[in-house]
């Protein structure tokens, strides 16, 4: 069966590691035609400052499938993120994030096996701010004041957190529903319902509801400070962690440290129009054009996509040449070394290399 799959390369080092992507992508027999597309700062001037043109999002629906190499987003100025507007124009409600223990990567674990589970649209990661000294901001400064809601400094920024029973419910499902299609036995809702007790508050409720309605996969919660002390402690505890968009971006780069790093931290963006799937790092602009970054994140990235596509062998087999790669030790690059000016450190390509030549195909 052929795939059509949106293709998208992306800024800074992004298209090395992408085409490094799609190179063992190919290699593992599965029929894909790439419907190649650009977004991304280095598009912006030619598409009216616009880095997510709308045939980008057209080319994702119309193929619902996508695989997009890293995108700038800046710090504190300009367009606030490509990966944002992506997940609220598609609704990409749900994103996974596996992280996974591979013999030969330097950690103090060697046991990870869990899975972060975001909701992707809503809390403060959706961006609904009034800046300082706004007239808005000033209006709702005072509104809070006058109902007692505690004094807010005047020369304050604010931020809103929605949280809404429809979107807890369809994350914490698609928690449910991905715990038992991948035999998983426990699923962890993370939350600080004792301090934002309507909010976070009402995340727990509803997922406790949820819970009730599959007595079949084990539950449990745990408050978000205390969870990542135990990760730290004992993470062979955990399984599925279900978690509100701002505490599920942060812990799943926690997790990532458990197993060795962003380097090896694939993630997929699922809603019920299409899929995208993307590695969990930045661009690093700074290595632009230099072969160097480690594109296996993106490779098992890939992964999860082949999985989706319901090509599961091919996946298998694409799993088991990267960690064989990672487990030899020689074709990896700097950051995977035991030391990072280990002059034995390939670059971007020669890991594309090394796996494909595991897959036993050389193209």
């Amino acid at each position: 069966m052929r795939h059509r799959v949106t293709f998208i390369p992306g800024d800074g080092t992004g298209p090395e590691i992408a085409e490094a992507t799609r190179r063992v992508l190919d290699a593992t027999g599965v029929e894909l035609d790439w419907d190649v597309q650009e977004a991304g700062a280095d598009v912006m001037e030619r598409h009216g400052g616009n880095p997510l043109p709308d045939h980008v999002l057209e080319s994702i629906e119309r193929n619902g499938v996508a695989i997009k190499g890293p995108i700038t987003t800046p710090v504190g100025t300009g367009f606030r993120s490509v990966n944002v507007a992506l997940r609220k124009s598609l609704d990409l409600y749900g994103q996974v994030r596996p992280c996974k223990s591979y013999a030969g990567v330097r950690s103090r674990y060697e046991t990870v096996d869990l899975v972060v589970i975001r909701e992707n649209t809503e809390d403060l990661y959706a961006g609904i701010e009034l800046e300082e000294g706004s007239e808005e901001a000033a209006e709702l400064i005072a509104w809070l004041e006058e109902r007692g809601q505690g004094r807010v400094r005047p020369d304050s920024g604010l931020s809103l957190k929605p949280i809404s029973v429809t979107g807890t419910r369809r994350i914490v499902e698609f928690a449910f529903d991905h715990a038992r299609r991948n035999g998983r036995r426990k699923v962890t809702a993370v939350h600080k319902a004792n301090i934002m007790k309507f909010t976070d508050g009402l995340f727990l409720r509803v997922a406790r509801e949820v819970a009730a309605e599959h007595e079949d996969v084990e539950f449990e919660d745990r408050i978000v400070d205390n969870l990542t002390m135990q990760l730290v402690q004992r993470p062979e505890e955990y399984d599925v962690l279900v978690c509100p968009n701002l505490y599920g971006d942060i812990v799943s780069d926690l997790c990532a440290g458990l197993v060795g790093g962003l380097g090896l931290a694939p993630g997929g963006n699922f809603g019920t129009r299409a899929a995208v799937f993307e590695p969990t790092h930045g661009s690093a602009p700074k290595y632009t054009g230099q072969n160097r970054v480690n594109p296996m994140a993106m490779m098992l990235s890939g992964v999860m996509m082949l999985r989706h596509l319901e090509e599961r062998d091919a996946a298998d087999r694409l799993e088991e040449a990267i960690a064989a790669v990672i487990a030899e030790g020689t074709s990896v690059t700097y950051d995977m070394k035991p030391s990072r000016d280990d002059p034995t450190a390939v670059g971007t390509s020669q890991v594309a290399d090394a796996v494909i030549d595991r897959l036993g195909v050389r193209v």
